[in-house]
């Protein structure tokens, strides 16, 4: 059968052809080494339930800069557009003017507005914690508003003086900002906050997880922060109350009900540590969703193996990536851990519906590391580990599927 889009159902899921055609961005730096690595892996778990994805190469960051005189070119945004679902590899943030992150555009431009990153542990990954197999948990993270939007105006320039002299028209402590200060606009909204929470929701519904946290510092940003604790509440008592539960109206009972929870930001970043188990699925705005992910990410074994997912569940479009920088004086070297983007390729599958493919390459996975077959970044904190290149490794998940 010829190549085909995939499209969006009425009832907004997706309608996956058999050899869809996905667009992907090798990537910058190391993306020359871990998208082969990576897509090796793609094609081996596809093949053994009869199906084959046709791959589209589309260009960002460097390379599309280099071969277009464009970092982030309208074709690459018509073809994630068009085709609905993508992958990407690390790209470089171009430095000095311009557009402040390919990725952050890439999410703008298309209303990606949850930002997925599951964190799990993988048995046989080294880790800094004494008991990283008590963290499972799901990260959404508001991905368009916050500070993440971009509103600023440097210091000492025409906008900023104008906006200081407006703000100082309100008196009181508008009045006392420092004439010398940069600006920014926290912008958080109504529609990005419920839209969040509410994907967070469906999704602890969908795979039977039993909690929702909003994490949130409205102890401090009460109308932004503050407020977006609120919403979500307010969203449980209009939307989910036949399956979740606000804590304050079940005193954290629940019964055969999701708990949705609200933790301060700070705090939460000392838990997670202290006391994973508490914590399923996690629902904040942009910023601290980015500290989360990280941290979070350092516990199972480092964002070289954090795979992450931006997705717009209303119109269909998902852009899955990996997750850490370019690292451009490995690149070449056939030498890094390509486990973030394949680990993206299973959020993809998954998305996709393609789950038994998704479950096929985290047990390959599982059984690759467990055999202390690692790229070098494992190898020299393990004992009795047999050192691979980034090739290998792919090849060693596939001859596992």
């Amino acid at each position: 059968m010829p190549a085909e889009k995939i499209t969006l159902n009425d009832d907004g899921t997706l309608s996956v052809p058999d050899e869809p055609i996905i667009p992907f961005v090798r990537g910058d730096g190391t993306g020359v080494d871990i998208w082969p690595a990576a897509q090796v892996v793609f094609d081996a778990a596809a093949a053994k339930y009869g199906r084959k994805i046709a791959w589209q190469e589309v260009l960002a960051g460097q390379n599309a800069f280099d071969e277009t005189g464009s970092w982030l070119p309208d074709e690459t945004i018509e073809a994630f557009r068009d085709y609905l679902i993508g992958i990407k590899g690390p790209l470089t943030t171009p430095v000095g003017g311009g557009i402040r992150s390919l990725n952050v555009a890439i999410r703008q431009i298309l209303d990606l507005y949850v930002c997925l990153r599951p964190v799990r542990y993988f048995k046989g990954v080294p880790s800094p914690v004494k008991e990283p197999e008590k963290v499972d948990m799901v990260i959404f993270r508001e991905n368009t508003e916050d500070i993440y939007a971009g509103l600023e105006f440097e210091q000492g320039s025409a906008e900023a003086m104008r906006l200081l002299e407006l703000l100082a028209e309100f008196g009181g402590k508008w009045a006392q900002i420092r004439r010398d200060s940069g600006l920014g606009i926290k912008p958080v909204s109504v529609t990005g906050s419920k839209r969040l929470v509410r994907a967070a929701l469906e999704y602890a519904v969908k795979n039977g997880r039993k909690s929702v946290t909003l994490v949130h510092k409205g102890n401090i940003q009460k109308y932004t922060e503050g407020a977006f604790r609120n919403w979500g509440y307010e969203l449980v008592r209009e939307e989910f109350s036949d399956v979740a539960v606000g804590w304050d109206d079940c005193g954290g009972r629940p019964g055969d009900r999701i708990l949705v929870k609200d933790n301060i930001a700070d705090i939460t970043l000392q838990q997670v540590l202290t006391r994973p188990e508490d914590f399923d699925v996690i629902a904040t705005t942009n910023l601290n969703g980015d500290y989360l992910s990280d941290a979070l990410a350092a516990q199972v074994g480092g964002i070289g193996i954090a795979p992450g997912g931006n997705i717009n569940y209303v119109t269909g479009h998902g852009v899955f990536e990996a997750t850490h920088g370019t690292a451009p004086k490995y690149a070449g070297q056939d030498k890094v851990n390509p486990s973030s983007v394949i680990l993206s390729g299973v959020m993809m599958f998954e998305h996709l519906g393609w789950t038994e493919a998704a479950a096929d390459i985290v047990a390959a996975i599982e059984a690759t590391i467990g055999a202390g077959v690692v790229t070098y970044d494992f190898a020299r904190l393990m004992t009795g580990a047999t050192e691979v290149k980034c090739s290998e490794f792919g090849h060693a998940i596939a001859e596992r599927l």
